[in-house]
């Protein structure tokens, strides 16, 4: 199996595929890990594996991948475990998917590294809209059996963890301002739920210079539609 270790970190990742590098981060929350993917109205692996180089992984401390927790975590650290994942896969430039926290772990690689992300596709992120208790409670089912399991990470972390990541706004891993000054193409597949909620989807889509918005896609009758919209999307915006 492959794994990237790099000090107490050890990440599970797979790659397939062959082409252009899109890193693609799969949905599940704090839970974030590749087989969350066939929980998805399709498998955007399964779709873009035949063109690109899909690089797909679990993120720390969920599926097979293990990491430390401090007080000092945060979006930031998971972008740094993303963008160390891809150093050593060789990856300079690549595109990013984010499904649900994958939007917002998209958006936060675009902030911590701008000029290797070419465009990103947003599948029904999450976002703040009334909804904040909901997100602390989904981050509490995560971390009691982890706090449960590991006697290196002490309660209070977890507590300064978690509102180190849901104390924001917006997006959480960025917030407005950010959005309207983010020259990344973006195609933002609408959310309609408690966790991914529409008006930030839309919002999203309104403010983003370059963004384009694909309302309806989950149904099967605009799955196709929306399938080629993402392969338009990629190819539209892939170096050479």
């Amino acid at each position: 199996m492959p794994y990237f270790r790099e000090g107490d970190i050890e990440l599970y990742y797979e790659t397939h595929g062959d082409g252009y590098p899109v890193l693609l981060i799969a949905p599940g929350g704090m839970r974030s890990a590749i087989p969350l993917w066939d929980n998805a109205p399709w498998n955007p692996v399964a779709q873009l594996r035949n063109n690109y180089r899909v690089i797909v992984m679990d993120q720390r401390n969920a599926g097979r991948s293990r990491g430390p927790v401090s007080a000092d975590d945060g979006w930031h650290t998971y972008a740094r475990d993303q963008l160390a994942l891809l150093d050593h896969l060789g990856v300079d430039r690549f595109h990013v998917g984010g499904m649900c926290i994958g939007g917002s772990y998209s958006m936060g690689l675009i902030k911590a590294a701008p000029a290797r992300i070419t465009a990103a596709v947003l599948f029904q992120t999450i976002g703040l809209h009334e909804n904040r208790q909901a997100f602390y409670e989904m981050y509490d089912a995560w971390a009691g059996p982890l706090q449960a399991a590991r006697d290196d990470i002490e309660p209070a972390v977890l507590e300064a963890f978690k509102h180190a990541l849901y104390d924001t706004d917006f997006l959480f891993a960025v917030d407005r301002d950010f959005v309207a000054r983010c020259s990344t193409p973006l195609l933002v597949l609408c959310g309609d739920d408690l966790y991914h909620p529409k008006p930030v989807s839309l919002e999203v889509a309104r403010l983003a210079p370059q963004a384009v918005l694909v309302e309806r896609w989950k149904e099967p009758a605009f799955q196709a539609p929306a399938q080629a919209a993402i392969e338009r999307f990629l190819a539209t915006h892939t170096p050479g």
